[in-house]
């Protein structure tokens, strides 16, 4: 029978049926960072366990450490004592961990990417929501809480019930100026921010098919914002191309092999979905948030919905809520609103072609006065590379912050947050309310050339106006 790529994997790692109806599902690869792992490996230690299978663990650093400051010990004492932590648990149970002074640390959903760690059919699970993102390898990759990083750890196994597949496919060209950012903000538009509930999504159509794997991973990295558990692209010659050489991808006569067996694992033609939706690229905008979900995002041509539009009174509440918080007006256009600061990075678009995508289009502007521009690469191999492109010149010429790697001002569990209520044009994937670090402050999600042109005008632009991208 036909199947698609979520059943193939799943089957290939249900350990046995539970009485309760969930699976015992083997852990193909684990990633640990530091903030949700040292209580798992505490409960580890009182019971008297060991971590069951250390090769198929990785750690980094990336959520707290500081981009500011690169020597230790750092100033803030709990991004110190956590990273030690890390350190003192990979040294006991021999795990491999890309420590700040390797030249491999970042946001561990970048590292395993780009380490060769992640590959297509196998089951990935880490302590951070944004897990979804390996799926862009054809791999089914869920983010997972403390208790189940400690399950992980000792049994490398998890119990999870299984999920409904929807497909979603894309087809035509995105239009310029138009991102990878804009496509995974624009289906959740449309679907909702629980739209996904009990599902995984899977992600088809010619766009994606002519998407980089950088630009799979933004999409995929989102998933769980619509409110899917998993997010994944079948894996094709891209997918391949993208993992041939990396350091913990197969070499020599194991290549070949291992692109047959990952092959095989894409959903089949003839495969039964439970739900598929269609969509026009042509349809899709840069795309903007206004509120305080990334569901309530807007065309940057369009204007922000009034509270009378609600066709429920829920969602006339949420937008009053919203639009409260963010203090804006309904019916007002979402392009010129002020911003205080400008945030490129993190797990969803802190990756190289993302820096280089701007870079491409900054040179000879100025970011505008008042406004604070931060460029966090992703990681450390990432920033290596776009340093040694000039990439880094071009941004502090501008009057952008070049920092290190780090989830920095993403989630704020570090020194990069805002002030007061702050608004923050940003290139990552949460604007909840305080989630870059002020109860008051305010995120609007976009494209990193967004971004950059709402810094260079000091509000919300469009970039295609700012940087004459043609417009077909």
């Amino acid at each position: 029978m036909a199947k698609s790529l979520f059943q193939k994997v799943w089957n290939a790692h249900a350990v046995r049926k539970l009485a309760n109806g969930q699976t015992q599902l083997l852990i193909g690869t684990h990633l640990i960072h530091e903030v949700t792992s040292p209580q798992a490996f505490g409960m580890l230690r009182d019971r008297g366990l060991s971590v069951r299978y250390p090769t198929r663990t990785f750690a980094t650093v990336d959520h707290i450490v500081p981009t500011n400051e690169a020597l230790e010990p750092y100033s803030d004492p709990l991004a110190q004592g956590m990273i030690e932590e890390l350190r003192k648990n990979c040294l006991e149970n021999q795990l491999t961990f890309f420590d700040t002074n390797t030249g491999k640390q970042g946001v561990v959903h970048i590292v395993g990417p780009e380490q060769g760690i992640t590959q297509p059919g196998t089951t990935i699970a880490c302590g951070d929501s944004h897990t979804a993102t390996h799926g862009a390898f054809g791999a089914i990759a869920f983010g997972i809480g403390t208790s189940q990083v400690r399950d992980v750890l000792a049994t490398q196994t998890i119990a999870l019930g299984e999920l409904k597949v929807r497909r979603i496919n894309v087809d035509g060209a995105l239009g310029p100026g138009v991102f990878a950012k804009d496509v995974i903000l624009h289906i959740i538009r449309l679907l909702g921010t629980q739209g996904g509930t009990g599902f995984a999504y899977e992600y088809g159509g010619s766009t994606f098919e002519a998407m980089s794997m950088e630009e799979r991973m933004t999409v995929c990295n989102m998933s769980i914002e619509g409110g899917a558990r998993v997010g994944y692209v079948n894996p094709d010659a891209t997918t391949f191309e993208y993992l041939k050489g990396r350091p913990y991808s197969p070499q020599g006569a194991e290549w070949e092999k291992a692109v047959a067996e990952w092959s095989a694992f894409a959903s089949d033609a003839e495969c039964a979905y439970d739900d598929v939706v269609n969509i026009n690229a042509s349809e899709i905008q840069p795309t903007v948030t206004w509120g305080i979900t990334p569901g309530q995002g807007v065309g940057i041509e369009d204007f922000i919905p009034t509270i009378e539009g609600g066709r429920t009174e829920s969602e006339r509440e949420s937008i009053r809520e919203a639009l409260e918080y963010m203090e804006f007006e309904g019916g007002t256009p979402v392009k010129g609103k002020r911003i205080d600061v400008a945030f490129i990075g993190s797990c969803t678009n802190g990756r190289l072609s993302d820096l280089q995508e701007v870079a491409n289009h900054l040179q000879g502007y100025q970011v505008a006065d008042g406004v604070q521009g931060i460029v966090v690469p992703g990681s450390q191999v990432v920033a290596q590379i776009a340093e040694q492109q000039g990439l880094d010149k071009v941004f502090k010429e501008a009057g952008f912050e070049w920092r290190g790697a780090g989830c920095s001002m993403c989630l704020a569990m570090n020194p990069d947050k805002l002030v007061g209520n702050q608004l923050c044009a940003s290139s990552s994937n949460r604007n909840f309310k305080g989630r870059q670090g002020s109860p008051t402050g305010r995120t609007m999600l976009m494209s990193p050339l967004m971004v950059a042109a709402a810094a260079v005008r000091g509000e919300i632009a469009d970039a295609r106006e700012v940087f004459g991208v043609k417009v077909a």
